[in-house]
């Protein structure tokens, strides 16, 4: 195959990897709030959803493993039990919230159904075809991620050349954290590290015979991806941004996508949108219960019976959490994301910086500063705030719920200086 070709089709394919249909009620938002400011939320927004995940790619590529492989270096343990919790928390908030996105998108403008009815259905449907792991769900992706792209294309063209210049002032304090903090929401850098090694292990290195051929590849497929996400996102925001003054202040995320498709595309565009929506949240969620049963499955020797048991389970937390409407499971996700995001992002990067940087004294030592540091942030989210303000104050951007980012980068640092320690 053509080595332009195939690095464009690697691309597209990591594209689709983390373009989730749940993640577009998140941008539209983050404009209409940000007004005048979008492009300082932007800024931080692609921090996290587009920056940290394709470094999690650049991370597959060095470790050629699986999810396990990020934390091996820290303890056989520590690793085993962070699996369990990214699986545990993609299973519990992303997966349900695609059944309650397509409730809300596609369902309830329609029918006056109740969303555990909708969840219900939902999930059956899950489940039969991750047992069967049909390949209908590749050909829906494969076809549905392109459609949807032109349409937002289409969106964000219409409202940036029909916008009637009013545009809100920020209701933001920091726009640039806010844009940081959102960016957990998307779970990409999650989807990264857990379905990453899939995408590369299925790429076609029949033309490459080097490692680096290979991370090459990767990292060009990257910068593909990454620039796609940036469009889509950067250009959602920036349309909510130019349409705030059209929202009330209290609207909710998918009346604010809603609204801006039917006054760019008008009612037809904005039920050809829900329904495409729905179908592409219905192959994340089918992905992301696949992959989840695939992980018990090898840890139990390839056992059927573990993986259909696992998908049962992974389908009725679904129902259970997918019948609450999308604004709960998203304030229910933030304690959980200010918990894992911080692990997550310092075992992504210490896996792309250079390895004579990251032994295993680093690994662990980075790690666990990171865990101690972001205790508060995600301690901020449970109970009162003003019970933590004087350790908030005593902490460096601890009052902006990125406590664990000096301290983690002091620690890597501090750990290389010392001779013959940090590189045992």
């Amino acid at each position: 195959m053509n080595k332009t070709k195939e690095i464009w089709i690697a691309g597209f394919a990591l594209f689709s990897l983390f373009f989730g249909a749940g993640n577009l009620i998140l941008p539209p938002t983050l404009g209409v709030k940000s007004g005048t400011d979008w492009w300082i939320v932007v800024l931080g927004f692609i921090l996290t959803a587009i920056i940290i995940p394709i470094f999690a790619i650049f991370a597959h590529a060095r470790l050629q493993g699986t999810l396990y492989d990020f934390g091996k270096k820290v303890s056989p343990v520590f690793s085993t039990v962070f699996c369990f919790l990214i699986y545990i928390i993609a299973v519990a908030i992303p997966s349900p919230r695609t059944a309650a996105v397509t409730h809300e998108m596609a369902i309830q403008p329609f029918f006056n159904s109740p969303p555990i009815l909708t969840s219900i259905v939902y999930f059956v449907l899950v489940f039969i075809f991750a047992v069967n792991r049909s390949r209908i769900i590749s050909l829906i992706g494969k076809f549905l991620t392109p459609i949807i792209v032109v349409i937002l294309l289409v969106i964000i063209s219409i409202a940036i050349f029909t916008a009637n210049g009013t545009v809100n002032t920020s209701n933001f304090k920091n726009p640039f954290v806010d844009g940081i903090l959102e960016g957990y929401q998307t779970f990409d850098a999650i989807a990264g590290v857990v379905v990453g090694a899939v995408i590369i292990i299925s790429l076609d290195y029949s033309n490459h015979t080097t490692f680096n051929e290979k991370r090459a590849l990767i990292r060009k497929a990257g910068y593909i991806s990454g620039f796609g996400l940036l469009l889509i996102y950067g250009g959602l925001i920036l349309s909510g941004s130019l349409f705030s003054a059209t929202f009330a202040e209290n609207a909710t995320r998918i009346e604010i996508l809603s609204g801006l498709s039917t006054q760019t595309l008008g009612n037809l565009g904005t039920t050809f949108l829900s329904v495409l929506v729905a179908l592409a949240c219905f192959t994340t969620a089918v992905g992301i219960v696949t992959g989840t049963a695939d992980y018990i499955k090898g840890i139990c020797n390839n056992s059927k019976t573990a993986y259909i048991s696992t998908a049962a389970v992974c389908s009725v937390i679904g129902i259970i959490v997918g019948s609450y409407n999308v604004g709960f499971i998203i304030d229910v996700a933030v304690p959980a994301l200010m918990f894992v995001y911080p692990i997550t992002i310092v075992l992504i990067l210490l896996n792309v910086v250079p390895e004579k940087y990251t032994s295993k004294l680093v690994f662990r030592g980075v790690v666990m500063v990171t865990f101690i540091f972001s205790i508060t942030d995600f301690l901020g989210f449970i109970i009162p705030r003003e019970n933590l303000t004087g350790i908030k104050n005593f902490i460096p951007l601890a009052e902006h719920s990125l406590g664990w980012v000096l301290p983690a980068l002091l620690f890597f640092v501090g750990l290389n200086l010392k001779p013959n320690k940090a590189h045992e």
